[in-house]
């Protein structure tokens, strides 16, 4: 006899959203085309014919176009989870200029209401989310606050130009240490516990000792990203790093880069320093390294699917490689990238359904039980997040 799947477990497993861009004092879209016009879907749209511009279009012939491109990209995964939010969010289904009509009138009236925000977050569960800008962190109407993980690619790469262009090179080195020691002890004593940034191509490595008097500008960042970790192990903190999206290759597009030597580079971060790390990658040839580093190092955890990697297939393999190499706790799987309240519920609906697909199939080949696999589902959705934020034995622990 088949045994039931797991989904209906999952779908009620609490999760950590580890990144998003959700500002604390206006969480919900305002309307249809506050939902509609997310960038990730607006990419899969324009697959099907959408035009880059559609906002500049007369509202008739924008709604029409919308639909075209809507059903022209059905198969996609952004599609999948817009239909998703308007669905069980709103009870409604795309057809034609009324559908769009009447997902406005409802998606108007539910923003207006008080707890709209944390009834979106129960349905799937979300007990907390991460934000990146402390005046994002208030959460109004919600029962948390967000998480907050200062971003530190605002000043970091100031820093290294300032060091660069200085005509006494090493008196800049140490004033830049001297600002990251400020602004790591600020981020502590306001309880943040744990940082993050992107870093972009770099030729450098952490294992490699430089001479400021000739050092490169990347050269130059990985002598201050030893500062800041450093500080960091002294504070008690985290460093969750953003990696493969580069912008050097055209004007406006970017794009994921698969650099195999991206990861490695770093490893003298991670064996020199005690804390933990945090590796979210958006280039998908990158998921086996980060989970290669994982499995060298005890303080390197993977982090969830960014930019590129929020698809299907990358799911499936990113979970496949952690599944066969690191216990759950090294894990979290949700980086929903969301900037409004419905569309985490979008994302990560898609996530848990991909989640029970994977984990229903390695139970029936019996790599697995059924307790094993939900406790597995329960560490990459929540506990493993909990424990490195520091949130173990609170709600939903």
């Amino acid at each position: 006899m088949k045994q039931a799947s797991l989904l209906d477990d999952i779908m009620a497993m609490d999760v950590i959203d580890t990144h998003t861009h959700l500002v604390g004092d206006h969480l919900c879209a305002e309307d249809f085309w506050k939902i509609a016009d997310y960038f990730w879907l607006n990419r899969e749209l324009q697959t099907g014919g959408y035009p880059a511009e559609a906002e500049k279009l007369p509202e008739e012939k924008r709604m029409d176009a919308f639909l075209k491109a809507y059903k022209a990209s059905r198969n996609t995964l952004m599609n999948i989870a817009f239909t998703t939010i308007l669905k069980d969010l709103y009870g409604v289904e795309l057809t034609d200029r009324a559908s769009i009509l009447e997902a406005d009138e409802r998606i108007r009236a539910r923003s207006k209401e008080a707890g709209w925000a944390q009834s979106v977050a129960d349905r799937l569960h979300v007990r907390r989310f991460a934000v990146n800008h402390p005046d994002h962190a208030a959460f109004a109407g919600m029962r948390d606050h967000a998480l907050l993980f200062p971003r530190i690619d605002g000043w970091l790469p100031k820093l290294v130009q300032e060091v660069a262009q200085a005509d006494n090179r090493e008196e800049a080195l140490e004033q830049a240490k001297m600002h990251i020691k400020k602004q790591l002890r600020g981020y502590h004593e306001t309880g943040c516990p744990g940082i993050m940034t992107t870093l972009s191509n770099y030729e450098a490595a952490a294992h490699e000792e430089y001479a400021i008097s000739g050092a490169a500008s990347d050269e130059i960042m990985f002598m201050l990203l030893h500062e800041i970790c450093a500080e960091l192990e002294s504070l008690g903190m985290f460093l969750q790093l953003f990696l493969g999206v580069e912008r050097r290759w055209g004007s406006t597009a970017a794009a994921p880069v698969n650099d195999s030597l991206r990861v490695v580079r770093l490893y003298g971060l991670f064996e020199r320093y005690s804390i933990p790390f945090e590796l979210v990658t958006a280039a998908e040839l990158s998921n086996l390294d980060v989970v290669q580093a994982a499995w060298n190092f005890p303080n390197v955890h993977v982090g969830g699917m960014w930019w590129y990697n929020f698809r299907a297939s990358a799911y499936t393999q990113s979970m496949q490689y952690r599944f066969e190499a690191l216990a759950p706790l090294k894990s979290s799987l949700i980086v929903s990238d969301a900037r409004c309240i419905e569309w985490t519920y979008g994302k990560i609906h898609v996530v848990k359904r991909l989640l029970a697909d994977f984990l229903d199939d390695q139970v029936a080949k019996g790599w697995i039980d059924r307790e094993g696999a939900l406790y597995c589902a329960s560490e990459w959705l929540y506990g493993s997040a909990a424990k490195r934020y520091g949130l173990s034995g609170q709600e939903g622990a």
